[in-house]
């Protein structure tokens, strides 16, 4: 008897190969210029989007060293700290993405990423205050 073969699991092989295309592309890229941020960028994203959220951790901590005023990539090590369970820190660095100039709030109100720290009393607290500065 032949087996079916479902197009939903080879979607689903296509994707993984080639997010794993993707991360030995950026590693490669990366052994010959460790700071490029253009491929950092999007190495975290996929790391991110794998599931390894350590990984993608440390890109962002890189990134921040390399972009210290940028409040998206402050805005993503705060989702990267969240995933990884270090809530407190997470909304530390969600402070400081507002602070350089991050405002997408609404945005911010629904990021899966971010779920574990808008747990956080302070959290709310501050997202009141956020929303009541854009009226």
């Amino acid at each position: 008897m032949k087996r079916k073969i479902s197009i939903k699991n080879n979607k689903s092989r296509e994707t993984t190969k080639r997010k794993n295309f993707e991360i030995k592309f950026y590693q490669e890229l990366l052994k010959q210029q460790p700071n490029f941020i253009n491929v950092l960028i999007p190495l975290g994203d996929v790391y991110t989007r794998k599931g390894f959220y350590q990984e993608g951790l440390v890109v962002d901590e890189r990134l921040t060293q390399l972009l210290p005023n940028d409040p998206i990539v402050h805005y993503n090590l705060a989702c990267s700290l969240s995933l990884v369970g270090r809530s407190d820190e997470a909304l530390a660095k969600l402070k400081k993405a507002v602070v350089l100039g991050y405002d997408e709030f609404s945005f911010m109100s629904k990021d899966s990423d971010l779920k574990s720290v808008r747990k956080l009393s302070e959290f709310k607290s501050f997202f009141s205050k956020l929303k009541k500065l854009k009226e």
